[in-house]
């Protein structure tokens, strides 16, 4: 493949392009699109499958549950009973130490604490402090552990969630996903190796859009593959009408000889990249109806997700789904639930939230340990960034809210080599600043490509002239969360 792309670069050099694009800065402009890399020099390489596990992995495959909005700390997994005694008490400058705000506070003139509005209990053998919005996470307290200590560079949704997601702030960088699939193929040559879910919950929702799953400058064959709660879970796979399996084959066979001949004339490893896909969605007509048919399930399973997981494109459909995905070999299953935006409003929304995927998450959790799949599946439970411990605006009842806070914030891990049922980390009595083991971004990243078997810094590639990575120039594992 080397070779091939090396053939590549000579065929198509700037003189030969423009010379083949004809005169103009039109032409120039449409070629910047078709061949971008060539025209402007860029350095590019094959972005197949690298086999990169370094050393043997604890976890086989990952289902991230994110919280797409970011979920206050202070009403899940932080109890902290300093903020109900100091209610409504000025936020002490000494803390706060100047920190930067959001533009939705930074004209407060007061920072007044409000502590939480739910009862927090202690669980399992660590001893967790628990919100009493989540009772069958709790019933799990034994099986996760608990990272209080997360924090971000950003302080707003759309770089905050897209840092997580891709390990920078801006777009066109690969994906979480993109990368594992890069560095370690699928498990099923008839499914996808990264997938994507969508839900909305019932609070108030940021978007997400597909520079969350893209490949980037990787392969498209890298990039997540949505499945949607309509009629087609997967967009396009299913034949045309008037077509049957047959002709569907026969026009894929006559479509692949004329890459196969694109291909012998430019060498462009894409056009290879797109025969690998459509011989994809030909295998995925197959496994992804049998995927998505929840008749075989038992009344046990059914129960242990919520009803709610007969109903498409709910959070609790989706975990199941997750489930099934995992299960039949896909790598990197990523589940994104809208709504948990509380600038306001907060007690109402945090409990329809919590409705929403209190019991899908634990039921997740208790399907893969019966079943044997937990110990090779990591499962990630958590948002872009934190709540502030003080109110946004007033404190007016249930109309209160938090504003955005990165600097220390929750998440919890199952599964694939964490250490279950512990809590690490420890942020001070007003739930603002770290004060034992900070965990960043990076060191996040660095810690789930370890379990995959990976050393976050030689998992690379190769693009205008620098090498990129997952973990950018930083990441160092967090050790002390891997059993």
């Amino acid at each position: 493949m080397e070779n091939q792309e090396k053939q590549f670069r000579l065929n198509v050099t700037r003189r030969h392009f423009l010379t083949k694009a004809g005169l103009g800065f039109g032409s120039a402009a449409l070629g910047s699109m078709l061949f971008k890399d060539q025209l402007f020099g860029a350095d590019t390489q094959s972005s197949l499958p690298l086999g990169l596990a370094q050393y043997a992995p604890k976890a086989k495959r990952i289902i991230y549950l994110f919280q797409n909005g970011a979920p206050s700390q202070l009403e899940t997994f932080d109890y902290k009973p300093l903020l109900n005694k100091m209610h409504g008490e000025e936020l002490p400058a000494s803390i706060r130490m100047g920190q930067r705000l959001t533009g939705m506070t930074a004209n407060q003139e007061k920072f007044p604490l409000v502590g939480s509005s739910f009862g927090f209990s202690q669980h399992g053998k660590s001893g967790a402090w628990i919100s009493e919005l989540f009772p069958n996470i709790a019933s799990i307290a034994d099986d996760i552990c608990i990272v209080k200590t997360m924090n971000t560079e950003a302080i707003n949704h759309d770089p905050a969630l897209t840092f997580f997601q891709t390990g920078a702030q801006q777009g066109n960088r690969p994906s979480m996903g993109a990368w594992m699939s890069y560095g370690l193929g699928s498990e099923n040559s008839n499914l996808p190796s990264y997938t994507v879910l969508l839900s909305r919950g019932r609070g108030n929702g940021q978007g997400v859009y597909s520079k969350l799953w893209t490949n980037g400058f990787l392969d498209s064959v890298h990039q997540g593959v949505v499945f949607s709660s309509g009629d087609d879970p997967v967009l396009y796979l299913n034949n045309p009408e008037g077509h049957d399996k047959q002709s569907r084959r026969d026009m894929l066979d006559q479509l692949a000889k004329f890459n196969a001949e694109a291909f012998d004339n430019f060498g462009d490893p894409e056009i290879n990249t797109r025969i690998k896909q459509y011989e994809m969605s030909y295998r995925m007509q197959s496994a992804v109806p049998e995927l998505t048919d929840l008749s075989k399930e038992s009344d046990n399973t059914i129960k242990m997700y919520g009803p709610d997981c007969l109903v498409p494109g709910t959070y609790a459909a989706n975990c199941l789904l997750a489930r099934k995905l995992s299960e039949s070999g896909v790598r990197f299953v990523q589940l994104y639930h809208q709504g948990w935006d509380t600038h306001g409003n907060l007690v109402n929304d945090m409990r329809m939230q919590a409705e929403d995927v209190d019991r899908a998450s634990a039921g997740l959790i208790k399907d893969l340990k019966q079943r044997g799949l937990l110990d090779e599946t990591l499962v990630i439970w958590g948002g872009e960034f934190g709540r502030t411990n003080y109110c946004q605006g007033k404190i007016d009842g249930a109309n209160y809210g938090r504003d955005h806070h990165p600097k220390c914030f929750s998440i919890w891990m199952a599964g694939g080599g964490i250490k279950p049922g512990m809590v690490y980390g420890e942020t001070d009595e007003f739930g603002y600043n770290t004060i034992k083991d900070p965990v960043s971004v990076h060191d996040f990243h660095a810690t789930v490509l370890h379990l995959m078997g990976i050393n976050h810094e030689q998992l690379t590639y190769r693009h205008l002239g620098r090498r990129y990575r997952l973990t950018d120039v930083a990441g160092q594992v967090v050790n002390g969360i891997i059993a």
